[in-house]
């Protein structure tokens, strides 16, 4: 690799890790619609803390404070069944959350770190289709930015008429 290549990649690692968290911020919202209707027993605070537990196994990324670990055990079942109902509970969700996964792994590769448990576990949940490649950055970004937008989570870029600007300038 040269500087440039290198200079790029430190660029797009942390805008694609961005998309990472948007697609994470979604499958929350969407998860924790399906536990509450699927555990309306549990207070809201347990269902919220549901739905955070199931994200953070799919994304690897486990909350290390005691109330959420302990949390975590208490619940190890219910986030399992859950984890198992992910391909037929949100179908939607199956191939931007693949996405996300296949480029948060390929993002920690680019910094020396193997993450590829993440996506084995996937696949054991069924939500980690085999025809479906790692996408491409730009492809990613744009899907990211649709859902982003669907969900009123980000605002997407709007393409103005240059010529209205010019004519301000003249």
């Amino acid at each position: 690799m040269n500087k440039e290549t290198d200079n790029k990649n430190f660029r797009l690692i942390p805008v694609l890790r961005e998309g990472v968290a948007v697609i994470q911020m979604i499958f929350f919202k969407e998860v924790k619609t399906l536990i509450k209707n699927n555990h309306p027993d549990l207070e809201e605070s347990a269902q919220t803390m549901l739905a955070g537990s199931i994200t953070n196994e799919i994304f690897g990324s486990h909350n290390p404070e005691e109330k959420f670990q302990s949390f975590r055990n208490k619940h190890q079942g219910t986030i399992e069944q859950e984890l198992l109902n992910i391909a037929n509970e949100l179908p939607q969700m199956i191939a931007p959350l693949a996405d996300a996964l296949r480029i948060q792994t390929l993002c920690d590769n680019q910094e020396g770190t193997d993450s590829s448990h993440v996506l084995k576990q996937a696949d054991s949940f069924g939500i980690l289709p085999h025809d479906r490649d790692i996408p491409l950055p730009s492809a990613f970004m744009e899907t990211v930015r649709g859902l982003g937008a669907e969900h009123e989570l980000i605002i997407p870029p709007v393409e103005f008429d240059t010529t209205e600007e010019q004519d301000l300038l003249q």
